[in-house]
């Protein structure tokens, strides 16, 4: 019999492609960027397995020329690039990395919260320009974290392990989510708001926790930006998708609100000319909520365990659609 081939699509994490190397045949694709979609189909066409990021576009048009791949495991918790249907139907099981990014995420949103709250970065940007000339607190007076209102939108785990933080800040956390949850409620003192508008209305800080898919695109728009105090900041940690680009613009434009920190953008990257990229009061980083050193490593390893433990014949650690195996 053959030896398994497996593609891996980023030199991103070399213990988890060394652990793929040890059971398998592996090509891996060696630049930054994505691999085109002509080698993606392709591969698709004769590997056995496939290790890929969560902006690797695996659509129906790749699980359709699926004629020897079995598996696909994403270094993600996200599957919106990922038409899982298409892969449930063509019988490739996706596997993902869930329970291991949500501490790293919440010590990032908490990190965005109190540089947008005290003015950290922009501060930090007017000393690197040479602009601090004498003593004078006033150009950079902020808010307060402590005794605030923390709204969360989505309870996840990530959600959770925010709450978990921002209690230690003596902050009211109030959140909004399909289900409610009195466990959580009971732990970390959440208050739960059936109605996202009167979340937004009362909270001093925003924080977005929703995953990406039909029902969340463009999720916190014009309607629901409009809802949130003029004194408020927005904090997107999700997926850029989930947040109205347009509509922050105008908001923040307006002065509807106080600010916002994005760590996901919509489209990502940002194009350089983004009028979101020269806002003061506006915190943009390029996708590293989870990226701990760690974390990572731990991620990485994961999604290569998913794609071994299937192509073994071995339950995998998180398999989203194992209606898939037929």
């Amino acid at each position: 019999m053959p030896e398994k081939k497996i593609f891996v699509t980023r030199i991103i994490v070399p213990d988890a492609i060394a652990k793929l190397q040890q059971n398998f045949e592996v090509e891996i694709w060696d630049q930054p960027t994505p691999p085109p979609k002509e080698l993606v189909i392709q591969k698709a066409e004769d590997c056995d397995g496939m290790m890929i990021e969560s902006n690797d576009i695996m659509d129906d048009e790749v699980f359709s020329a699926a004629d020897r791949l079995k598996v696909v495991g994403t270094r993600a918790i996200g599957i919106d690039n990922i038409d899982l249907e298409s892969a449930t139907k063509n019988g490739v099981l996706v596997g993902n990395t869930p329970g291991i990014l949500h501490e790293s995420c919440a010590d990032f949103t908490m990190g965005l919260i109190l540089s947008l709250a005290r003015q950290v970065t922009r501060s930090n940007r007017k000393v690197i320009a040479g602009e601090w000339k004498i003593f004078d607190q006033t150009p950079y007076l902020g808010t307060d974290v402590y005794g605030k209102t923390l709204g969360l939108v989505g309870l996840g785990l990530i959600g959770t392990a925010v709450a978990k933080r921002a209690r230690g800040f003596d902050m009211e956390i109030l959140y909004h989510s399909r289900t409610r949850k009195p466990d959580v409620e009971d732990m970390y003192g959440l208050k739960w708001v059936s109605d996202l508008d009167r979340l937004l209305s009362a909270s001093d800080y925003v924080s977005v926790h929703v995953p990406l898919g039909p029902e969340t695109q463009g999720f916190i728009g014009s309607k629901e930006i409009g809802k949130m105090n003029e004194n408020a900041f927005l904090i997107n940690t999700s997926r850029g998708g989930t947040v109205d680009p347009d509509a922050l613009r105008e908001a923040l434009t307006a002065g509807e609100i106080a600010g916002a920190a994005l760590d996901v953008t919509l489209p990502e990257p940002i194009s350089p000319d983004d009028p979101l990229l020269h806002m003061e009061n506006v915190i943009i980083t390029p996708h590293i909520a989870s990226a701990s050193a760690a974390t990572l490593r731990r991620m990485g390893l994961m999604a290569a365990d998913n794609v071994i433990s299937h192509l073994k014949g071995e339950p995998m650690p998180a398999c989203l659609n194992p209606e898939a195996a037929g």
